[in-house]
This record gives structure tokens, C-alpha cells and sequence, in this order.
């Protein structure tokens, strides 16, 4: 598979306890319970959805994203069929062969590994399958556990962006960049 390939079907990603992939119409109520959490949106861009109606209306632009190669939004499922969250890939730099990727997990699931686990299938599909050379994630420096969760799948700190954003319903802000190349993945 190549970048090329990337945007041809989306891609259905496991790992011991997850898989990650398209994510369903069926899935609204996990989804709510997501994106209607206001502990979610302390640390990422967006704002809180309080209508399942507008939840629902984003699956359909999850794959309007997709089919414009733009986006890629993964569920994050366990085994069992339980939604858990969304992975993002994002911003594919062609110079420098370099994309960025993002997670959100609802709060229920927090400190059990699986945020890290998502991000390693990730990691693993974006360097084996497509041939990503470099791999990033902006973080706020807030964010304590996301910073971790990105330190074990194998990322490094690159500095803080000070002032380097604009958040809607949030203003300016720092990130911290992260990455990993595929070097340091090795291969």
C-alpha cells in the first residue's frame, strides 16, 4: 500500500484489544457519550455536542472527509463491538512524506492502555502499509496523559509552539509537537 492507496477503502486496523475502523451509523450513542462529554474538550480543538442529532450528522462528514482525502476518522472499538473513541489521521505533508494523528477517548476508558494501544495500530499501519516516513501529534502542554500516551508508542518531544494555534471558543494557544520517523521505528 502506498499514500495513493491510503483514501482507496478505509482501513480496518487490530490490535490485541481493539480494532479500529469505519465508524457506523449504529455506533450514535457511543458517539454521543463522546463528544457530549465536556472533559473531553478541555485539551482538544471543538466543542462539546449536546444534540445526538449533530453527532449523528458527523459520521456523515467523518466520509465526506475520507472520499475528499482529507481525513481519516477511526473508530476505536473493543473486541465486543463497543466504540470507545476516535483515532484522526490528518495532514498528509507529500515533500516530507509526514502526517498527523490525534485520538479522543471517552473518559470511561481512560489509564487502561488503550489510548496507547489505538496510536501504536496506528503507527504500525502508517509505516509498515503506507510508507509514512515521519509521524506527528500537536498536544497542549496541559495535557499531561496525552504527552504519556505519545512518549510509549515510541514519539519524541520536539519543542512547544508557543502561541502557535487558534482554537474556536478557546483563542490562542501553546501545542507541543511530537513525532516519530520511521528510523526510529525500525525499519
Amino acid at each position: 500500500m502506498s499514500i495513493e492507496d491510503l483514501y482507496k477503502e478505509y482501513p480496518h486496523l487490530n490490535s490485541e484489544r481493539l480494532t479500529l475502523k469505519k465508524i457506523e451509523e449504529s455506533d450514535i450513542d457511543d458517539m454521543f457519550e463522546i463528544y457530549s462529554n465536556d472533559n473531553l474538550f478541555l485539551y482538544r480543538p471543538g466543542k462539546v455536542r449536546k444534540n445526538k442529532e449533530t453527532v449523528k450528522n458527523m459520521i456523515g462528514h467523518f466520509l465526506r472527509d475520507f472520499n475528499k482525502q482529507k481525513m481519516i476518522f477511526l473508530g476505536i472499538y473493543l473486541k465486543n463491538g463497543k466504540l470507545i473513541g476516535i483515532g484522526e489521521i490528518f495532514d498528509h505533508n507529500r515533500r516530507v512524506n509526514s502526517i498527523t494523528v490525534g485520538y479522543t477517548l471517552n473518559e470511561e476508558y481512560w489509564g487502561c492502555g488503550y489510548a496507547t494501544e489505538a496510536t501504536k495500530a496506528m503507527i504500525s499501519f502508517l509505516f509498515e502499509r503506507v510508507g509514512i516516513n515521519r509521524i506527528q501529534a500537536f498536544v497542549m502542554p496541559e495535557n499531561i496523559k496525552s504527552k504519556e500516551v505519545l512518549l510509549r508508542g515510541g514519539f519524541q518531544k520536539e519543542g512547544t509552539i508557543r502561541e502557535g494555534d487558534f482554537w474556536k471558543d478557546v483563542g490562542v494557544i501553546d501545542l507541543e509537537l511530537y513525532s516519530i520517523l520511521r528510523g526510529e521505528y525500525g525499519l
